[in-house]
């Protein structure tokens, strides 16, 4: 597993979250029939995106995310993107942003299944930079952190050998593994199958520096070529297109990683559950007990009723209110068949204290590292929490 998958998943993410809340702001805007047009001007969608960019390309919390580190999982980057996208005047349900995180995540699976090489990858992350800058391209101040922070991106990648990339581009691969939600853009352009997957063609330019397949030469031994002849190569592949730029400015040449939504209409990114095989819906009552026994450890408290302040304006990513409710009940009806166990484990001085202790057994008497003591994603959290 690469340490150094995290900055550019998150950026990528991020980026595609931004396109998405843009095209949703401006619907807003522009829809005649809408009951909140008039709530959103131009200025609110502006002031989202300069809060949102200017939170996400904050030194301190760039700095911290370019630390070698594992790549979280879903639930921690979910939890991250969701403070970011709060730190506005902007609000999301739990739905509305169930509903964009699956966006999300299968428009980057995408674009990593269609790179051409493992290295291009950064390129990709160049045109999502590049469409970021341009959301704040009025704001310099702004604009200098996303420029910082590239420049940071080149500096840390450039370097690598092709190897530490494919592991990289593995990494995202076993990360994306799992997910396979079906989106309405995707299937209506018949790069996506109804189960969820994508339908990759076995055609068009293969990756720059590569020879089209088809042809095999034999050489003799002193290197001569003495015989050529083809094979069929099962598609149509055309010659390499040239190498895109790796610099702070140009012409990336991919189109990967640039906005797919700009023209489209809200109902056309519509996300499903691909179908899955039936499984034993039986709950595990010993694996019940091991986790009660495990928030005992803990020191369970109960989730704080904290009173939801919405002192800014709510987006809603459904098309409908309706199907908003829906989708909300649909989440908690999920919860309530596979009997979800929520384990709060707050800060209690008593339990931790305790907990230590135990652990400290396991260690022949060494203290524990502190690094292990915290969650992954935790300092991330932290500062998201300060912007």
């Amino acid at each position: 597993m690469s340490v150094r998958t995290l900055p550019l998943v998150f950026i990528n993410l991020g980026g595609e979250m931004l396109y998405i809340l843009d095209q949703r702001l401006q619907a807003l805007n522009t829809s005649e029939d809408n009951s909140e047009k008039g709530v959103w001007s131009e200025n609110d969608r502006k002031r989202v995106m300069n809060d949102i960019v200017g939170a996400m390309f904050s030194k301190a919390f760039m700095d911290e995310l370019l630390k070698p580190q594992q790549l979280y999982s879903h639930r921690t980057l979910k939890t991250v993107l969701t403070r970011l996208a709060h730190t506005s005047i902007m609000r999301l349900n739990q739905a509305s942003m169930d509903k964009l995180y699956e966006l999300m995540v299968m428009a980057f699976k995408y674009q990593v299944f269609l790179c051409p090489r493992p290295k291009d990858l950064l390129l990709v992350t160049y045109n999502h930079i590049d469409t970021i800058r341009e959301f704040v391209r009025h704001t310099p101040v702004v604009v200098n952190q996303v420029d910082e922070t590239q420049r940071k991106i080149i500096e840390m990648y450039s370097s690598l050998p092709e190897g530490e990339f494919q592991l990289l581009r593995q990494t995202l691969l076993i990360f994306f593994q799992d997910m396979h939600v079906r989106v309405s853009l995707f299937l209506k352009n018949k790069v996506q199958n109804p189960n969820g997957r994508f339908a990759l063609s076995p055609t068009g330019p293969v990756p720059h520096g590569v020879d089209v397949p088809g042809l095999i030469r034999m050489f003799d031994r002193k290197g001569r070529e003495v015989r050529r002849g083809e094979f069929p190569t099962g598609g149509s592949y055309t010659s390499p297109i040239r190498q895109g730029c790796f610099e702070l400015h140009g012409d990336r040449v991919i189109r990967l990683g640039m906005n797919m939504y700009t023209g489209n209409q809200p109902e056309e990114t519509h996300t499903t559950k691909a179908p899955s095989v039936k499984k034993d819906d039986a709950p595990n009552l010993l694996a019940k007990e091991e986790l009660n026994l495990l928030a005992r450890l803990m020191g369970s408290m109960k989730a704080e009723n904290m009173p939801e302040t919405e002192t800014g304006f709510r987006i809603n990513l459904f098309t409908t209110d309706q199907e908003e409710e829906d989708a909300g009940a649909s989440v908690r009806a999920e919860q309530s068949l596979f009997g979800v166990i929520n384990i709060q484990a707050m800060q209690d001085e008593q339990a931790a204290t305790q907990l230590a202790r135990i652990a400290g057994q396991f260690a022949e008497g060494g203290e524990m590292p502190e690094e292990l003591s915290r969650s992954k994603g935790d300092d991330l959290l932290a500062m998201m929490d300060d912007l």
